[in-house]
């Protein structure tokens, strides 16, 4: 596994500052020959994105929707409008590629971005598909996207528990993707920005191998968010990296003037 760096940025906001400290990583896992995941975890925009489809058709999808979003950082404004377009020509770049024949071809796109204009900054939470973002706060872990899975659709309509979902044989279901065939509009929360606060972005990789108890215990034994993603990533692998693994770990620390 690569050595995993902690960044950081400090954020002037209305009152005092921002610390943020970020750490990301991606890995092939154990049985995949290809990795079709992609992270992109640049301030202020924080994603990951799971590919699927085709030999190489995943491995694209989820490439070109990270770039395109990169150059939405690059561009210096992100919000929904300049996020939607960006994945609008992701999709075109997916559908004109040579090597995206499989009509299954798409990728989840799942993190969230800070949005400091006004007088109070907040985070946005983005999702598309089955990827996630988790927030550890007050020492309690919450799963805050919601899964666009055929999974998800059966828990909230009654017909499945959450423990009989993990073994479920359409686990791996997606209703939703960054594809020809979908609607390129994410979900959107917006979230107050608390001291303290950590969130974890993740691949369905990791959560197959890990519980969000787990989740949380590797995130309390590990205050930098490199340790964490190092500990989180190694744990996922020795559980069976049965898919490719991707996590974000990012930090907040709020400080008055």
């Amino acid at each position: 596994m690569p050595e995993v760096t902690t960044h950081s940025r400090t954020v002037p906001v209305t009152g005092g500052a921002l610390d943020l400290s970020w750490a990301a990583t991606t890995d092939t896992g154990k049985r995949r020959e290809v990795n079709q995941d992609a992270v992109l975890a640049e301030f202020p925009l924080f994603v990951v994105a799971d590919g699927m489809g085709g030999h190489l058709g995943g491995e694209i999808a989820s490439a070109s929707t990270v770039e395109r979003l990169r150059a939405v950082v690059e561009g210096g404004t992100v919000s929904p409008k300049n996020i939607e377009k960006a994945l609008s020509r992701a999709v075109k770049d997916i559908v004109a590629h040579p090597g995206t024949t499989d009509e299954g071809t798409g990728t989840t796109l799942t993190g969230l971005y800070l949005e400091a204009a006004g007088d109070e900054p907040h985070w946005v939470t983005l999702n598309i598909g089955d990827s996630r973002v988790y927030l550890l706060r007050d020492d309690d872990i919450v799963q805050i996207t919601t899964d666009h899975s055929v999974v998800q659709e059966l828990i909230a309509a009654g017909r499945l528990s959450p423990e009989e979902a993990e073994n479920h044989p359409y686990g791996n279901v997606i209703t939703r993707a960054v594809g020809p065939s979908d609607s390129v509009k994410p979900d959107y929360l917006r979230l107050e920005v608390l001291d303290g606060d950590r969130f974890v972005i993740c691949s369905d990789g990791l959560t197959k191998e890990l519980t969000d108890f787990g989740i949380r215990h590797f995130l309390e034994a590990n205050p930098d968010p490199a340790d964490a993603v190092e500990a989180m990533m190694a744990a996922a692998l020795e559980n069976g990296g049965r898919d490719n693994i991707t996590i974000v770990v990012l930090d907040v620390t709020r400080r008055a003037a």
